[in-house]
């Protein structure tokens, strides 16, 4: 599973347009990859990283993805915007990681849905998962699975693009903060 190099979707919306990345784009945008996650987690969000959150492990987070992109083994989508100065600039991102189970070929898992606060609630999410799932089937993967935290922003967007909840766990991850979360698992066949 290798997205063709630098291969862009359709989807351009209000200046942004949505993209999955080959393995030189994918190391290119760790800066901004970076600033979208530092971002979210410093805002709050539970996305595996504790507050504060490094540069430094950003960084390591970001180059093993690179890295995952270069062997095959995921997709990098990433929503760009267009700046004053006319330079594009990351300002989401979403994995889709197939399942590597040899009895699981036709799975993958969707993860790290990140928006930057700047940029939200101008459909850059859905945007996002629309590419991620285009990128699925491309893999031939049919079934896709996620998990978010219960009762939040991302779930209910999930329920809003057709992904069927299948149940939650309470306590399962912490906020950056050290809270404890719900989490809520999804599905959705594509």
């Amino acid at each position: 599973m290798k997205p063709s190099a630098g291969s862009s979707s359709s989807c351009d919306f209000s200046g942004t347009a949505v993209r999955t990345l080959d393995a030189d784009a994918a190391r290119a945008a760790v800066p901004d990859l970076c600033d979208v996650l530092l971002d979210c987690v410093h805002g709050g969000a539970s996305v595996s990283f504790m507050a504060p959150l490094p540069r430094e492990k950003a960084e390591a987070f970001w180059n093993g993805v690179a890295a995952g992109v270069a062997r095959g083994d995921r997709a990098l989508v990433v929503a760009e915007t267009e700046s004053e100065t006319g330079s594009r600039r990351i300002v989401g991102t979403v994995q889709m990681i197939p399942a590597p189970q040899d009895n699981q070929p036709h799975r993958a898992d969707i993860a790290k849905l990140l928006v930057h606060s700047a940029a939200r609630g101008r459909g850059v999410a859905a945007a996002l998962m629309a590419e991620a799932e285009n990128a699925a089937r491309r893999a031939g993967r049919t079934l896709l699975v996620l998990d978010t935290v219960s009762d939040s922003a991302a779930a209910r967007l999930y329920a809003r693009l057709g992904w069927t909840a299948a149940g939650s766990v309470p306590d399962y991850a912490l906020y950056p903060d050290g809270r404890p979360c719900p989490t809520t698992f999804f599905y959705k066949r594509v």
